[in-house]
């Protein structure tokens, strides 16, 4: 661990043997900025070397946190001396593929990505998961477009399965997002960072090699909905993502929910409704994501969504 800085789908495992996920790039010096996502509890159906483990959601692990052990701000800071394992996802994958078939037959379907420049995150890399497990693979700096050319190839060629409309909808009902369906399918459906392989469900997930652009939270001055050009979407797959806009105000928008990860491409005009935030230098930026569930907050693609009139 000595030298090494952790970066988003890491995981974490602390000296009371709780798991959290890595949600940064850059961390305070003493500690790391994650999420609790698994507890010990003698109750829980999943077992990680003898020890039964539940998964806590994002709501639930700010209730059952240890407030005394770890700090909590918009996350909860981990500090160093209490972690006694780092789950890198390059290594996670090394162990998953022994165990599971379902990954080794996805394996084959990403060739071209060598070897240091995919891995697994998520249940799979904690030695959690079940036979129905999603899959959640991480894929590195420019490796990304490769996998994602790879996943539309291998949908379009019938290696891998398409996924149905009623996987569609649970995924749709998971994030709840304030668009509609039609609008959620039309932005999803372009981005190939999803699919299924013997019935499971998979999703690719970006790593910058690179620690992206840094924009710190600022002050709060209120609501706004916005339409703006894309000036830079190449971090748009990040966490959070980002699009530089050309707007007289904000600089740039900042999805920290997934769901409008890579909602719109370089040169297309966005709606986005979120929070305006004004950084120490004067600079304002649209963070869209201020809660879990980012209710009243959405980024849209008007450029696609005009062409699938």
């Amino acid at each position: 661990m000595r030298g090494y800085n952790p970066v988003i789908r890491d995981f974490l495992v602390t000296r009371d043997l709780c798991i959290f996920s890595v949600v940064d790039y850059r961390h305070p010096d003493e500690r790391v900025r994650a999420l609790l996502r698994y507890i010990p509890d003698e109750r829980g159906e999943r077992r990680r070397r003898g020890v039964p483990y539940r998964k806590v959601e994002f709501e639930e692990s700010f209730e059952v946190i240890d407030r005394d052990r770890y700090s909590v701000t918009d996350v909860h800071e981990v500090p160093r001396s209490e972690i006694i394992e780092i789950l890198r996802p390059v290594e996670g994958l090394k162990k998953a593929v022994r165990r599971s078939e379902k990954v080794r037959k996805l394996i084959k379907v990403m060739r071209g990505i060598p070897e240091g420049k995919i891995g697994v995150t998520g249940s799979y890399l904690c030695e959690l998961e079940d036979e129905s497990s999603d899959i959640d693979l991480v894929i590195y700096g420019s490796f990304w477009e490769i996998a994602r050319r790879r996943v539309k190839e291998a949908t379009l060629s019938g290696e891998l399965e398409e996924l149905t409309e009623e996987m569609w909808r649970r995924i749709y009902r998971k994030r709840d997002p304030e668009i509609s369906f039609e609008e959620f399918l039309i932005h999803e459906k372009r981005k190939w960072n999803r699919g299924m392989i013997d019935d499971v469900y998979f999703d690719l997930l970006y790593v910058s090699e690179e620690p992206p652009p840094f924009y710190p939270r600022g002050e709060k001055i209120g609501r706004a909905e916005i339409f703006a050009r894309v000036t830079d979407a190449a971090h748009s797959f990040n966490s959070p993502a980002i699009y530089r806009v050309d707007h007289p105000e904000i600089e740039a928008v900042l999805s920290y929910t997934h769901t409008y990860a890579g909602q719109a491409l370089e040169g297309e005009f966005i709606e986005a409704r979120g929070w305006i935030e004004e950084l120490g230098d004067g600079r304002r930026i649209l963070v869209v994501g201020s809660s879990r569930k980012a209710k009243g907050e959405y980024i849209k693609s008007i450029t696609l969504l005009e062409r699938c009139k």
